[in-house]
């Protein structure tokens, strides 16, 4: 060799230089996605493989892996079964992708991790999202490039009829940087893009009302809307996750948390051996056993020693395990042939501008076979015009040349082409005035069959170019105006999302700490109940018709056992709120917890609700004994001051008789463990909470029809950690079921066990000094049972009344009429056997809404019980 052949290079340079060629083949040929397809190159040929090669549609027949992957690595991606098998599995994981792209039959793995089949066992086909990443390529939408071998042609990129990028994200990692994009759901990415078509200047805040945010493949919980905002305008966030876990009880009593989703892309297998490790070393004390009896839908049962406080320990596996985790979002893909880090407009637009362009390309396509077709049916209809004179220049030539060259040479008028409906185009059929025929058309005359010749058949042609000019001009008009290419656009995506889209698997509730909240909420009407087993759920209030009184009312709740069942659940307590509002929960220990309304589980009329054990850190042995709603209230500049200075007092009424009366600010540092609210003496339990101004009335009623009335200053202010001074004295094993507010324009109701109830003016009720043994509210009897409960209500007020049986009947005040302390009252209810009138709540009415549904049960006399 001689030294001529050789040249002095710097090292550095060409290292440089060498290393930039890899880093970029590794960024824009494999590990990045496109932003128009969302696919990264082997994905995409494998696809196309099965499309194109395999002819593998969603109705055809599954074949072997081993074959798709042979044919992918053969004529498109040469880089082995190692790498292409994987990409074809993970495609056809649906706890992977959000709308699997391939349809397999065999072992593709499992959530678990456990690895697939060898690719020789398996088999695969395309789903139908699949199938419609390659609509209309056959149709010129698409550039081609050669192969690696130079031997085939394939996609630079896919048609893509669905925003894939988005619906199904990737991940990815290059040389330098990395992509991580979360998947959505179809239906709201479809939504988002047809928006954005419709107004181009889009904000983001309106954008969020039709894509929420992520919705990935595994369900699981999305908490905090922060990150969602960061990554819709930036393409980088944090998003965090939480699996969902229950508390119930076992047979013996003992606490068991049920996981019952993970967040998306945890191993369950793998969380089941951090929570036993945890147990070993002894951080988690407070478990005793678990169990996987997951199938295809998590079930994982966590048992709790018995003294063991359920709340604690799901905080504690939230913080200390994968149950709550986060995905980092980076929003980076191939746009223009470079990366590009992508807010959730420009990867909308990026895919609008993609299918615009498909669109064109496809009209352009069909325009041109729709010409070619008129230009054949042109000469046909010239040709069958002169049908003989044909026919005897073909019969006398010797040959298929010579004939070609008579038909070449014939020339027609223009007026004998309109005449025959023949439409003059600007084409090179036409040339000097004259119509000749082109190359084509020579060869499609000499084509014809016989049958072609008939009448019939004549006018099937001239009907079939009639329909194919009515086709060009159509497709003229798309390419003429943008607004038809978007709305085409529009409607394909429509008839998508009609078709595929399925329901949101991620709800997106908000993170602890996270501000203005209410923001984001409606302030509805909400009924909130509570069940003697503890189960609580929050209902709207539309949901409970008002019927008339005598009516039998329709299913509150869901019960067990039946009426001789000791063991019956059914509704405790039931309040009417709005969702901003604060609930004030008093145990039977004399604690209270706090919580807002939208914080408490919703479910249907007809639901049982969730355990109140999932929504309170309660106490072992603790249970809820009332309830007490606190409305919100805010400054001019919306500060909360619920809990200001002069807000009033929280005045309770125990069991016994007790009374006492504390501030509202010594409640303002609420913790989720809760705080003291009122002590309480062996034996002795709290019947009522109110809120009070500090110069109210109060009412004490007892089981036995007995009443108080006092001034509430009778009772001196005092701290939580108090027990109260007597309000009334019950005797004979009587004790105080209600407590309510004296009011100058509302009247005291109390109702009966046995349904019947009445309306009393409170200027009955004589004001006397608490600690007496009180005066007669109504006269109880086998015929009425004892009282259950007494609100003070006014004509306008709807009340809401609950059978032991779980049923519900919203009543209007004004249907009970008025009656003396001294009297039994009229029958507000049909109650069925065996059921008897467990308790009842005042109703606010909500003047925005519909009118609500009435039915009047008929009234006769009998439907009143006779007054003593």
């Amino acid at each position: 060799m001689s030294d001529e052949t050789i040249k002095r290079i710097s090292v550095a340079d060409e290292m440089s230089k060498s290393f930039l060629d890899y880093s970029m083949s590794v960024i824009i040929s494999r590990a990045l996605p496109d932003v128009r397809d969302g696919l990264k190159p082997s994905q995409r040929r494998l696809l196309y493989a099965m499309h194109h090669d395999l002819s593998l549609g969603p109705g055809k027949q599954h074949m072997k892996c081993a074959a798709i992957v042979g044919e992918t690595m053969k004529s498109y991606h040469p880089h082995g079964d190692g790498a292409i098998y994987p990409t074809l599995v993970n495609m056809a994981q649906p706890w992977t992708m959000r709308e699997t792209l391939v349809d397999g039959q065999g072992n593709f793995g499992s959530v678990e991790g456990d690895a697939p089949a060898a690719m020789r066992y398996t088999e695969a086909r395309l789903t139908d999202a699949g199938s419609l990443m390659m609509s209309d390529i056959e149709k010129d939408t698409v550039d081609h490039q050669v192969t690696y071998d130079e031997r085939n042609q394939e996609p630079v990129v896919l048609p893509a009829a669905i925003p894939n990028l988005l619906v199904n994200g990737g991940t990815g990692i290059a040389v330098g940087m990395a992509t991580n994009i979360p998947s959505h759901n179809m239906g709201e990415v479809i939504d988002g893009v047809c928006a954005r078509i419709d107004n181009p200047a889009l904000s983001i805040e309106e954008m969020k009302t039709y894509i929420k945010g992520p919705d990935f493949a595994s369900a699981c919980e999305i908490r905090g809307y922060k990150g969602i905002d960061s990554y819709f305008r930036t393409g980088r966030g944090s998003v965090k996750m939480r699996g969902v876990m229950e508390v119930d009880e076992s047979s013996t009593g003992a606490a068991i948390i049920t996981i019952r989703q993970v967040p998306h892309g945890v191993n369950r297998a793998v969380l089941q051996q951090r929570i036993a490790e945890l147990v070993r070393e002894k951080v988690l004390t407070d478990i005793s056993g678990m169990r996987d009896l997951s199938d295809e839908e998590t079930r994982i049962e966590i048992t709790l020693k018995r003294d063991a406080r359920p709340q604690v320990v799901v905080n504690q596996l939230f913080k200390l395990t994968s149950m709550e985790t986060s995905f980092g979002v980076n929003m980076l893909a191939i746009h223009e042939r470079r990366p590009k880090q992508l807010s959730l407009m420009d990867a909308i637009d990026a895919f609008i501008e993609h299918r615009r362009e498909v669109i064109v390309r496809r009209t352009k396509f069909l325009l041109r076979k729709a010409e070619d077709r008129a230009e054949n049916l042109e000469a046909f209809l010239l040709a069958l015009g002169h049908l003989d004179e044909f026919i005897r220049m073909i019969r006398d030539s010797k040959n298929r040349e010579e004939a070609r060259e008579k038909i070449r040479s014939r020339s027609f008028d223009l007026e004998v082409a309109e005449q025959l409906g023949i439409l003059i185009r600007s084409q090179p059929s036409v040339k000097s005035g004259k119509y000749v025929f082109t190359e084509r058309q020579v060869n499609a005359i000499l084509d014809l069959r016989l049958y072609q010749l008939t009448a019939m058949e004549q006018d099937k042609i001239k009907a079939e170019y009639d329909s194919v000019l009515e086709e060009i001009r159509d497709l003229l008009d798309i390419l003429a105006k943008e607004a038809r290419v978007l709305a085409i656009i529009k409607g394909e995506l429509m008839e998508i999302k009609e078709k595929y889209a399925t329901p949101r698997r991620c709800p997106i509730l908000p993170d602890e700490g996270e501000i203005a909240i209410e923001d984001l909420i409606a302030n509805d009407g909400m009924i909130v109940t509570l069940s003697h087993r503890g189960y609580v759920k929050r209902t709207a209030a539309s949901e409970y018709r008002v019927q008339g009184r005598g009516g039998k009312g329709v299913r509150g709740m869901e019960t067990r056992g039946g009426h001789d069942d000791d063991d019956k659940d059914f509704v405790e307590q039931l309040f009417s709120v709005q969702a901003h509002d604060y609930l004030m929960f008093f145990t039977n220990t004399g604690r209270v917890y706090v919580e807002r309304v939208y914080e408490i589980p919703e479910g249907s009329r007809a639901s049982k609700g969730r355990s109140i054990k999932n929504v309170l850190n309660l106490q072992p042995e603790e249970s809820i004994a009332a309830m007490l709603r606190l409305e919100r209230a805010t400054d001019e500049d919306g500060n909360d001051v619920t809990f200001r200075e002069d807000a009033g007092y929280v005045f309770f009424a125990t069991r016994n008789g007790k009374v006492k009366k504390t501030a509202l600010n010594d409640f303002r540092n609420y913790r989720k463990d809760g705080i003291i609210a009122i002590n309480l003496e062996e034996g002795n339990s709290l019947i009522g909470a109110r809120l009070t101004s500090g110069k109210d009335e109060v009412i004490l009623v007892t089981r036995k029809g007995l009443s108080i009335r006092f001034p509430e200053d009778q009772a001196r202010p005092m701290g939580r950690a108090t027990a109260g001074v007597t309000g009334i004295r019950p005797v004979d094993e009587d004790y105080v079921v209600a407590l309510a507010l004296v009011s100058e324009e509302a009247t005291l109701l109390v109702a009966s066990e046995n349904g019947i109830g009445k309306r009393t003016p409170f200027d009955d009720y004589r004001v006397q000094s608490r600690g007496g043994k009180g005066i007669i509210t109504m006269k109880v009897g086998e015929k009425t049972g004892e009282v259950v409960g007494a609100v003070a209500v006014t004509e306008q007020d709807e009340l809401m009344l609950m059978t032991s049986g779980g049923q519900s009947i919203r009543i209007r005040v004004s249907e009970v009429r008025e009656a003396g302390r001294n009297t039994m009252g009229v029958k507000l209810l049909t109650l069925k056997g065996g059921e008897r009138l467990q308790d009842i709540a005042l109703v606010i009415a909500d003047d925005d809404s519909n009118p609500l549904e009435e039915e009047r049960a008929s009234e006769t006399e009998g439907d009143e019980t006779p007054q003593d």
